[in-house]
Formats: C-alpha cells, structure tokens, sequence
C-alpha cells in the first residue's frame, strides 16, 4: 500500500513543553506531593497514562474550579489549555504548590483579551463550548465576553448598544481556520464595526494546511488521535471538505479496522497535535506493510 506521510503533523511545541513540565515535576523530589493534574495535561490518553505511572494524578471535569476544589494539599499542574486567574488565585488561598504548563500561544490571546477589554471593547470568543481553552480565555474578563461557536450564537447575540459600538473578535488556537473564517464573516455581516483578531496558532494551521493539500488524490486519510483532542478532529473535516477524501480518526492501531483499507491503494496519514509520534509510526508501519486487495472499495464510517 502507498502511505502518504503528511508532514508536518504531530506533537507541537506546547504539547512538547507541557509534558516535559509535568515529566520534571513527577521526578523532583523536593516538590510537595501528590502532585496533581488539573484537567488533562493534553488531550491524549496514552500520554495521560504516561503521566499517572510516574505518580501524577489527572483530575478531569468540566469546570476547573470544582475540580480544584478535591485538592487539598499537594502541587496542582495547569494543563496547556491554560486556566482562570481565579483558578490560579483559588489554588494560592489553598497553600497549593502551582506549576503553569499553559502554551505559550494560549497565553497570547489570554493577554490579548484582557488588553482589548481594559481598552473599552467587548468580546466576541470564536471557540467550542465545553472545551477547557476557552473556559480559561473568558475566565481573564467575566462579562466582557460571550462565547460564540456558530452563525445562530451569533444571531442570539443581545448586545448592548455600548457593547456592540467597541467590539472586537478573538478565537480558539486549535480550531480549523476555514470554520473561524466562516464565523467571523458572518459577525462581520452583522457587526461590521467589529475588530478582528485571528489567534489559531501556527502549528494547527500548518497541520490543517498540509492535510488540506498533501491529502489530496488519496482514497482514505487516517486520522491519529484522541477523540477528546479538537484540533485532531479538524483533521478529519479538512481531509473530508477541502481535500474530497474520506477520513476516519484512531487514537492507535488497535482501532484500525481492516475492512476500511478494503479497495484502497494510497492511504494518507496524519495525527493531531497532541499525539505521541509512536502511535503514529506504528499505524505507518502497519500500512506499508498491508497488502491490498483488488476487491470492492468500502466505505469509511463517518466520524
């Protein structure tokens, strides 16, 4: 079988650098223990499991302030989707010991909001509700800020005039441009005054690029990665609506079903941003070595 590597794909810088923090803390013994994990340090399984058998404990919820809330001595890591000063501030009053694994890029648009609100705007978030990043984001500025993922968030906007005369638009690091440009054409239909700042960071662009255009002419695109991790889903709707191939995501080869190579010859492969390039390389493995058979071409299950 042909495998299409795309490149780049994979770990990003800040996934690289949160997990080295969490690795130093889990082996520096003058640290006060148990050391905990508030939320997933990223969105991957395997690298959680990593983490748990060197004796760090990941607690996950949906909201980080409860979860702060189980802790009561010890050290609290911040994951890369960055938190709320008040969660930073909740965990001080604690007598918690606190490590910041935020990515860099995350802590640009933190920075960027609270700049743009202490000038007088409000915000509009481009993000996806439920997920840890913008929990952080609008914990910077709490009432300057609604959240917004689609054109009917927008339309249930009830802005005051004051808020829509100084409105300016920031968004989620990890989502898929071409969604982003969609949603911030449509704010700018109906707020044209409104200040546009695009915070997608380079790796997930790069990432979303390189499926969008190096997928292309394959019969099926393998999508590495957590079912949890949004940039790794983006994935998956880039190969299927900008490249015209079908796509499934894996979180590792023992999810790979044979009966999806049936009929195809040239497999595309990528992995999310949060992905240990070991799983990667064994799905790459698996294929180069798969030998297709010439019967008919079977369907893809939708993700």
């Amino acid at each position: 079988m042909e495998v299409i590597r795309i490149s780049p794909r994979g770990y990003c810088y800040g996934v690289v650098d949160a997990l080295k923090i969490a690795r130093q803390a889990a082996k520096d013994p003058t640290l006060p223990r148990p050391i905990y994990i508030i939320g997933q340090i990223i969105h991957n399984r395997h690298a959680i499991n990593e983490l748990s058998e060197m004796g760090i404990v990941t607690l996950d919820g949906p909201d980080r302030a409860t979860i702060l809330e189980q802790v009561t001595a010890g050290t609290v890591i911040f994951t890369a989707h960055g938190v709320s000063p008040q969660v930073k501030q909740r965990a001080s009053e604690r007598g918690l010991h606190c490590i910041d694994a935020t990515c860099p890029d995350v802590t640009v648009t933190h920075d960027l909001v609270r700049d743009l609100v202490a000038k007088g705007y409000y915000i509009l978030y481009i993000g996806k509700k439920g997920h840890p990043e913008p929990e952080g984001v609008m914990g910077e500025i709490p009432g300057h800020v609604s959240l917004v993922e689609t054109e009917a968030d927008v339309d249930s906007l009830q802005l005051t005039p004051a808020q829509e005369a100084k409105l300016a638009v920031s968004t989620q690091t990890t989502l898929s441009k071409w969604d982003t440009q969609r949603v911030i054409r449509y704010i700018k239909d109906c707020y044209p005054q409104a200040e546009v700042h695009i915070d997608i960071c380079a790796a997930t662009q790069s990432r979303q690029e390189a499926v969008a255009e190096q997928a292309k002419g394959a019969d099926l695109t393998i999508v590495v990665g957590d079912p949890r991790s949004n940039n790794t889903n983006r994935l998956v709707q880039v190969s299927q609506e900008l490249a015209g191939v079908p796509a499934v995501r894996i979180e590792d080869l023992s999810q790979l079903k044979p009966e999806w190579l049936k009929g195809k010859w040239r497999v595309a492969v990528t992995a999310g941003a949060s992905t240990p390039s070991q799983l990667t390389r064994a799905v790459i493995r698996y294929l180069e070595q798969y030998e297709p058979e010439p019967t008919a071409e079977a369907a893809a299950p939708s993700q």
